[in-house]
């Protein structure tokens, strides 16, 4: 189980109204207390913040706005204190436009790093070499005056795709790795990692079609064929799991989006020589939930393979706004907690899931994500899953800055802050310590093997099962109520959500 923090809105300790290391360290007690196993930080390296943290310009040094390498040692240090692992992202796919590599590269066609990024000539009439388009609403090819060349970005301008068919490319960044690996670092969660390859004869990407064509981007009228899901990445993560198998327990999960990623997600994680684990979008690119998503979704991995899972995360609304099914928010969120740490697999919990924080809803002059500016107001965007962390409501800024955060937060999380769930016994946050602790303390939900029963529009059924041990879980998903009950001779009722939200489990009370 892993909690992930977005550290611009964790918690500020210089006042400067952006979460820093410093504001981490000093409120890691919470996730700990939660029982996770362990943190994943979202990127705090040198950056512009065009896409705040995910275009990088030095992948060895910390932004300022974020602190200091000692910090970062010191938040390491006190992780590993609270038996907490800590878990970085690693952007490979692409930097910033800033970093020095790319303006080397743009320089001039013969310089040594001349080909570290992708460039393309023009068609002849000037077009881009392909049809390809890029996930923020944009063809995925830039002109640069100074190649007289087009260069990828599979997202924004300001992000060139890295080559990573070239082999000095490729090493360079297992030297980035290896770099925090002697830091202490226990993981990484690698970004966007299946855009790290492309089609080397830059061919057409195949129109979409069916269920798979949505016509409100156009990066979702085409099948990525070409620019993601390079059949040689593999051979590159073998080299990066040779790595970090000489570091010991080493932790790694790839994000994969797209139409065609369950396949990847599978050549990435298929035996012991890639990556440990994928990170699906499966139920995060899910507008509402229902018995028969859920029963597809999990369909797709077999007891063979080892599967992460999240609702919630920094790029997605927040899925107690998207899959609010119209009444009882609490007893909703109570319920899908309960769903998802019954699932087989790893979790990911998002920062404020645990409290049942609703999708902020932030005014267009407050936006900061540049996808929600471009699409505004047709967007839910991604600013509303990152406005900062409610700790105190009866402090300024409900104690995540002494000053103006970064972002807007908005009244109605005031009234789910921590300082407020942690008095009442039966409150969200309250449920999550107790369903962790019971997904802790049986083997069949920690590691056991998944069976489907049922499945319909609203209802789910299965069973975990580890040796002896049988677990079923059962979740009316209309009328927000689950049973979780131990089976065979030891058999009791482990943990129950009724109509009226109320959650009861005497086996596990609030807190680790």
């Amino acid at each position: 189980m892993i909690y992930q923090i977005y550290p611009r809105s964790f918690a500020d300790s210089t006042g400067d109204g952006v979460g820093d290391l410093v504001g981490i360290a000093r409120r890691l007690d919470h996730v700990a207390d939660l029982g996770v196993d362990g943190i994943w930080i979202s990127p705090f390296f040198r950056s512009p913040m065009r896409d705040f943290g995910y275009d990088i310009s030095d992948y060895r040094a910390i932004d300022a706005s974020f602190g200091t390498m000692a910090d970062f040692d010191r938040l390491v240090e006190k992780a590993h204190k609270l038996s907490l692992k800590l878990i970085i992202d690693q952007v490979y796919s692409h930097t910033s436009i800033d970093h020095p590599w790319f303006q080397e590269s743009r320089g001039s066609r013969d310089n040594p790093r001349a080909d570290w990024y992708v460039w393309a000539e023009s068609r002849e009439d000037g077009s881009p070499p392909n049809n390809w388009q890029g996930i923020f609403s944009c063809p995925c090819w830039t002109w640069d005056t100074r190649r007289k060349q087009y260069y990828l970005h599979n997202f924004l301008a300001s992000q060139p795709d890295l080559n990573l068919h070239h082999p000095e490319v490729r090493e360079a960044l297992l030297g980035v790795a290896k770099f925090w690996l002697d830091r202490g670092v226990d993981g990484f969660r690698l970004d966007a990692i299946n855009y790290g390859m492309h089609d080397l004869q830059l061919r057409d990407n195949p129109p979409a079609s069916g269920r798979l064509r949505d016509e409100t981007r156009p990066v979702y009228m085409q099948i990525p064929r070409f620019n993601a899901n390079h059949p040689e990445m593999p051979g590159f993560l073998e080299a990066l799991r040779a790595l970090t198998d000489g570091y010991g327990d080493v932790f790694t999960v790839a994000e994969i989006g797209g139409p065609e990623s369950l396949e990847t997600m599978k050549s990435y994680t298929r035996g012991d020589r890639c990556l440990n684990s994928a990170y699906s979008y499966d139920f995060l690119n899910c507008d509402s939930l229902s018995g028969e998503h859920f029963a597809r979704f999990v369909a797709n991995w077999r007891e063979d393979d080892w599967p992460s899972w999240a609702f919630s995360n920094h790029d997605v609304p927040r899925v107690a706004t998207r899959w609010r099914n119209g009444s009882g928010p609490e007893a909703r969120a109570k319920l899908l907690a309960m769903l998802m740490f019954c699932l087989r697999g790893n979790v990911f919990v998002y920062q404020g899931e645990e409290l049942g924080l609703p999708q902020a809803d932030v005014p267009f002059d407050r936006l900061r994500d540049p996808e929600a500016i471009a699409n505004w107001p047709h967007t839910l965007g991604r600013d509303g899953a990152r406005t900062p962390m409610v700790w105190d409501n009866e402090m300024r800024y409900a104690g995540f800055s002494a000053n103006e955060p970064w972002m807007p937060i908005p009244d109605s999380h005031l009234a789910l802050a921590v300082s407020r769930q942690r008095e009442h016994g039966d409150s969200t946050l309250a449920v999550f310590r107790r369903l962790i602790g019971m997904r802790r303390s049986f083997p069949a939900l920690h590691t056991g093997d998944f069976t489907l029963e049922h499945a319909d529009e609203s209802r789910v059924a299965f069973t975990r099962a580890a040796g002896d041990q049988q677990i079923r879980c059962r979740f009316d998903l209309a009328a927000n109520t689950g049973s979780v009950d131990l089976l065979g001779d030891q058999a009791r009722s482990l943990a129950v959500l009724d109509e009226s939200g109320r959650f009861n489990s005497e086996c596990f009370p609030s807190g680790r």
